[in-house]
Parts: C-alpha cells; sequence; structure tokens
C-alpha cells in the first residue's frame, strides 16, 4: 500500500508531495522527472519487500502503483510465461501486463489499485482505478496543467484550488460527495473501473470503462438452486480470502466484529495460518461487539485483542476529520481511525468485511425494497408521517416505521437519500443545485428495479463515497492497508446474479450469507442484526463535543453560506421537529464541514 502523486506542466518540490504522502508509505519514497512530467511514490513495503521500490521502470515505461493485485504471481504463468522479470513485485507484474495488454489487462485482475502509468515513447500518461474504488485517485486540470494524488490534502497544498460551494451544497444534503465530485473546483475523482490516457504535449485526454455494476446486475442470472448459490458464494470468498492472505510478505490480521461478515472473514482466513490475529474495537457509549467477537475468536483459536478505545475526542477529532481533505460527515470515522491505530501496533496488513452490505444485501433499510407491497401500503398510509412524531430511539420498530412512511411517496435522489443517509430530508431545501439534479438523472436512468436497484446505487454512490474513503483514509493514516475480500474480483462477478432471495427473504437480511455463517460460526452470530461501528454520536454531540460544535457553528460561520442563520440557531436549541438522533447527524455535518474550511 502506499502513495502516489505525478503531474504535467506543474512545478513542485519533490519534498513537499513526498512529505505530504508519507503517512501511506513510510518506508521508502521515489521520484521520476521526464520532460514536462512528473511521478511521486511513497512506499509500504507489503509484498516483494527488498525488491519492489517505485517508480519503477521497464523500457519507455514508467509506474507508480498504490495497492496490491493478488492474484498477479498466476497472471505471470497464465499471460507473462516468457517475460523475464527482476523482482517479485505485483507492480512489475502490472507494468509488463500493460506493455503487453494496455488497457485489456484489468479484466484478469483480482485486487485494489489506482496507478499511474508514463508511457516515454508515445508521451502519454495512463491512469486507472479498480472495480470497487478502494484506491482513491483525485484528478486536478486547470489550463495546461494536471495533477494526481491519493489524497486530497496533497493535491490542495499543491494546487490549491479554488472552492466549488455548489459542491458543498451537494455535501450537505447528501451526507458525502457522490461519484467524481469534490469541494474543489477542477478537482475530480477517478471513477472506479474507469482508466484515462492523457497526452503529455496537449492534455488530449481519452476515456475508458472496464467494470461496471450495472452491466452484472443486467447480466444473465445465476442459475443455480439456493444451495448452489451458498456453494458458490463460498468457493469465491474461500479463494478472495486466501488470496488476500498469501499475496503478503508480512504477517497479515483481521478486523473482528460481533457481525457475520468479518467473522466468516476470520473463519476462512485460518485455513491460511495457525494464529491469526483479530482485533475488536469496544469503547464506552455504544453496543458493545466484543462478546460475541470473542466467540469466534475462541472458536479458531485467534491471537484475540479487544481494543479498549480510550476516547480524547476533544484531542483528537479535529485531527481525524483533518486526515480527509474534504468535508466528511461518516461518524464512524472515529472508531474506524482509533481502531486502526491500535491494530498498527501489531500488524501492516488486515483484512475487513467491507463490500458484504451492497452486495448481499445486509442493511435493515432493503428490506420494503425487496417487498414492493410493503412501499404500496406504505404509500397509502404516507400522509400519517406529516403528524406522526419522530422517533426517539434509532433502532426502533416505530423508527423503521417511520422512515418508511417518509420515503414511500418519494422518488428518485429525494427516495434514495431518505433511505440511506437521511440527513436534511424533510427539514431544509437547498434549492436548485446542478450536482444534485445531475445525480437525480443518474438515480433514475438507472433501469433496475426494487432491490437490485437501491444495491446498484448503494455500490456506485455509498461504498464509492463513503465507506471506502473512510476505510481508506482511518487505515493509511496509521499506514496501515486493509484488504476487502467481499470486493475480490470472483465475488463482484457474482452477487449482482444471484436473485433477490439470496439477499433479503422476507425480513432476513443477507440470507445467502446468514446460511453460510451457519455452518462456520457460533450459533449466537448467524441471526444478529446490522451494527457496523455503533457510534454514540448523540451522546457525543450533546456532551464531550457539544461545547466545540457551539463555537464552530457560532455566528460567522461558514455553514451560513448555505442555511439561514436562524435556522442554524434552531437546530443549535433543539427548536426543529425532528428526531434527536437526526439533529445529531445534522450537527456532525455541519461541523465536519467547518473544521474542513478552517484547517483548509
Amino acid at each position: 500500500m502506499c502513495g502516489i502523486a505525478g503531474g504535467i506542466n506543474v512545478a513542485v518540490a519533490a519534498e513537499t508531495v513526498l512529505e505530504g504522502l508519507s503517512h501511506r508509505g513510510p518506508d521508502a519514497s521515489g521520484h521520476l522527472h521526464f520532460g514536462n512530467a512528473e511521478l511521486f511514490h511513497t512506499r509500504l513495503a507489503v509484498q516483494d519487500i527488498a525488491g519492489g521500490d517505485q517508480p519503477m521502470e521497464a523500457e519507455e515505461y514508467a509506474i507508480v502503483f498504490n495497492g496490491e493485485i493478488y492474484n498477479h504471481l498466476e497472471l505471470r504463468e497464465q499471460l507473462l510465461s516468457g517475460t523475464i522479470f527482476h523482482t517479485r513485485s505485483d507492480t512489475e507484474t502490472l507494468l509488463q501486463l500493460y506493455r503487453h495488454y494496455g488497457s485489456g489487462m484489468f479484466r484478469h485482475l483480482d485486487g485494489m489499485f489506482a496507478l499511474a502509468i508514463l508511457d516515454r515513447k508515445k508521451k502519454e500518461l495512463f491512469l486507472a482505478v479498480d472495480r470497487a474504488g478502494k484506491k482513491p485517485l483525485f484528478l486536478y486540470r486547470e489550463g495546461e496543467r494536471l495533477f494526481f494524488a491519493s489524497e486530497l490534502n496533497v493535491l490542495d497544498r499543491v494546487m490549491r484550488p479554488a472552492i466549488d460551494e455548489e459542491a458543498i451544497a451537494a455535501y450537505l444534503r447528501c451526507g458525502f460527495f457522490p461519484g467524481e465530485l469534490t469541494p474543489y473546483r477542477g478537482v475530480e475523482r477517478v471513477r472506479n473501473g474507469t482508466w484515462r490516457r492523457i497526452a503529455l504535449a496537449t492534455l488530449e485526454e481519452e476515456t475508458g470503462s472496464y467494470f461496471s455494476i450495472r452491466d452484472l446486475y443486467r447480466a444473465a442470472p445465476f442459475r443455480g438452486d439456493e444451495v448452489e448459490a451458498e456453494e458458490e458464494v463460498e468457493r469465491r470468498l474461500r479463494e478472495s480470502v486466501r488470496r488476500r492472505m498469501l499475496s503478503s510478505d508480512l504477517e497479515v490480521g483481521a478486523f473482528l466484529s460481533g457481525g457475520i461478515d468479518s467473522s466468516l472473514i476470520v473463519a476462512l482466513a485460518s485455513e491460511s495460518t495457525d494464529r491469526l490475529k483479530t482485533f475488536t474495537v469496544s469503547f464506552e457509549g455504544s453496543y458493545d461487539e466484543a462478546p460475541l467477537a470473542e466467540l469466534t475468536a475462541r472458536r479458531y483459536g485467534t491471537e484475540h485483542y479487544t481494543l479498549p478505545i480510550s476516547l480524547d475526542l476533544e484531542q483528537d477529532v479535529e485531527r481525524i476529520l483533518g486526515a480527509y481533505g474534504m468535508p466528511f460527515a461518516d461518524s464512524s470515522a472515529i472508531p474506524s481511525w482509533y481502531v486502526s491505530r491500535a491494530a498498527k501496533e501489531h500488524v501492516t496488513v488486515v483484512l475487513n468485511g467491507d463490500g458484504a452490505d451492497e452486495l448481499f444485501g445486509g442493511y435493515r433499510r432493503y428490506v420494503p425494497f425487496a417487498n414492493g407491497a410493503l412501499f404500496g401500503l406504505a404509500s397509502l398510509l404516507s400522509p400519517l408521517g406529516k403528524i406522526l412524531p419522530p422517533p426517539d430511539e434509532k433502532r426502533s420498530y416505530y423508527n423503521y416505521f417511520f422512515r418508511l412512511l417518509q420515503l414511500a411517496g418519494k422518488s428518485g435522489l429525494d427516495r434514495y437519500l431518505a433511505a440511506t443517509t437521511d440527513l436534511f430530508e424533510g427539514v431544509h431545501d437547498f434549492g436548485p443545485n446542478r450536482y444534485l439534479e445531475r445525480l437525480d438523472r443518474q438515480i433514475r436512468s438507472c433501469d433496475l428495479e426494487g432491490l437490485s436497484k437501491i444495491l446498484c446505487l448503494d455500490f456506485e454512490l455509498l461504498l464509492f463515497g463513503d465507506l471506502l474513503v473512510k476505510m481508506d483514509i482511518a487505515t493509511m493514516a496509521h499506514s496501515l492497508e486493509a484488504r476487502s475480500p467481499f470486493l475480490g474480483s470472483g465475488i463482484l462477478e457474482l452477487a449482482p446474479r444471484l436473485p433477490d432471495r439470496c439477499k433479503v427473504s422476507g425480513t432476513t437480511t443477507k440470507k445467502v450469507l446468514r446460511d453460510l455463517a451457519k455452518r462456520y460460526l457460533p450459533p449466537e452470530l448467524p441471526d444478529q442484526p446490522k451494527r457496523g461501528f455503533e457510534v454514540p454520536l448523540r451522546q457525543w454531540v450533546e456532551g464531550v463535543l457539544e461545547k466545540k460544535i457551539r463555537e464552530a457553528l457560532a455566528p460567522g460561520a461558514y455553514s451560513e453560506q448555505f442555511l439561514e442563520r436562524s435556522w442554524i440557531d434552531r437546530l443549535l436549541e433543539g427548536r426543529l421537529r425532528i428526531s434527536p438522533e437526526k439533529r445529531a447527524k445534522m450537527l456532525w455535518t455541519m461541523y465536519a464541514l467547518e473544521v474542513w474550511k478552517e484547517r483548509r
């Protein structure tokens, strides 16, 4: 795992870029200059520690690469059998694959990556990002200048782009920056499953796509029955875990919660090692998943660490939020940051369960999408949503019923946000916004139906724009590499083709994984509800962080560019007709904006 950057027609001190990326790659750094182009790299050495330094060169090509290719040794045998290699590094495998197959190489890769390849003969720069977008790549263009980087903080430091306040308004409403959007003018995040080829002389650009989750949902469905589906998921998940365990010269550990996703990963990972290190986070004020995690740890004899997180939010919160280089509203970034810091004391590589919920239907909010009759009934009752009191408890059945009524009569972006982040929905109108209008068109253009549509959109929007960003920054801030077996190529190509009944059956979410879990996990686990990181956000907002939030949102706050001062005051004083949990989420989202603006 590494940090990469580079530019065309950009004069920048190498030390500035390499220092900004050093936490992503503390083991080595490199810099290459060719004409009007430059490449930068900082390395976290995991594979071929002695021979994998970058930029790496082969004849007319040079590459900087952030990520891991888990099947690269297999590809050497299958596709590059006559090639002479000088290292065991996956970086060299990528370079040789590009020499032989160009952009056609991507259909063979199982891995996570953001890469830049310089073709000195053709005078071209080639950029690409993995299927899911696990490894970020931000790209800035202005006139004849181009710069790219793994993190926005580095790009901002070098190029100082102007703020795009219409993008900020979109962030406030969505709770994340959807798609290519960033808080800066002229800066985009390169989409997952896409590549760019850019001429060094003119900056003329050719683009291409090699992966689309929508295409897989439209593809021929899986033809087997539920037993065969479970067997195929098991086979592919085992292979994905095995590859991620074995493609490392360093010990690989695993995050272990009380849920079935990470527990299944641990069960299968234990087949590849005698003593797997596992890590569970536990901190005051939230659901304690440690007892359930310990059941799995004992069953598989792992070297288990329960990490009692001593939160010093007043001291750490601005540093945590500041690491993202943009306003970041997902409050589970806090425990993710702490558990990553603690795990780094023991390992450099960890497995996690990212992607399972979005591929296999793990959230409770998916149930009505899989059961159309529920939406029909809720539509008839939706007028009640205007008169019923807002819920007090996040995990209550009343909260579920209330939210169902709220979204039943909506469509497009309104329905999507009501079903997912549910921040300012029904509370504040941000007015016309070209980015939100484009997002609404993207949602409406999805020709899928029911459960498939919400799963597809969550993969394209929420996973890419929020969840993977959270984990990348939280882990790389501590030079920790996170690997996600559920986002392996085999799983990605299978899950969209499975029938809905394998994902959500009645009110049972993640059906195929729960069935699989019954064979691998302690009996207490398979029927546990989805929890994720249970963050006591309301307690934080009303307690330890209340003073900071009030100070940040005092008169003159940046949020006044988007929300009326009187409205902010009513929110601060709790005088809006919303649930306490929703109030806490809105205040946190605005606070994250203020922290970013102040630190910039």
